[in-house]
């Protein structure tokens, strides 16, 4: 069951990155940082091919953004919800430094708030469930990331 529901949020994950990439990438040529107006791009959430892919081209963007500015911005809940944002910091936590690994961290570690505030409204029990436990485990390996190469 609980290797199901990772699987979910990885497909999850893949189509809110295509989706806000394909948006993001139609009017400019930069990189994808999460903008208020990028945050939206982030409610498919289904598991239906446009949506998976639409995540992944999110998720690719992100960690190909050699700046890494989507660190220090906020993210919204349904970007927590899909998993996007927290599957880009579980993937690139070798490479983050160890600023970018604190915020990481503290990022993961208020997912839980946002995703139970009135900003989460419109997604499902579900949805805010997967977010939380993804965030949780998302901010034990940053942690163990940090602990190892940083001093914390």
């Amino acid at each position: 069951m609980r290797l199901r529901g990772y699987r979910i949020l990885v497909r999850m994950a893949a189509c809110v990155s295509l989706a806000g990439a394909v948006l993001s990438l139609a009017g400019c040529s930069g990189s994808v940082i999460e903008s208020p107006s990028a945050q939206a791009e982030y409610g498919c959430m289904d598991d239906s091919k446009a949506c998976i892919d639409q995540r992944q081209m999110v998720l690719k963007s992100l960690v190909s953004d050699k700046s890494r500015g989507w660190v220090k911005h906020p993210a919204s809940a349904a970007a927590y919800a899909s998993g996007v944002r927290m599957f880009a910091f579980k993937t690139e936590k070798q490479r983050l430094s160890c600023d970018e690994l604190s915020s990481g961290r503290r990022e993961a570690e208020g997912a839980p708030r946002v995703l139970r505030s009135p900003q989460a409204q419109g997604l499902t029990p579900a949805q805010v469930s997967r977010g939380i436990m993804f965030a949780d485990e998302v901010s034990r390996e940053l942690t163990r990331e940090a602990q190892r190469r940083c001093r914390v």
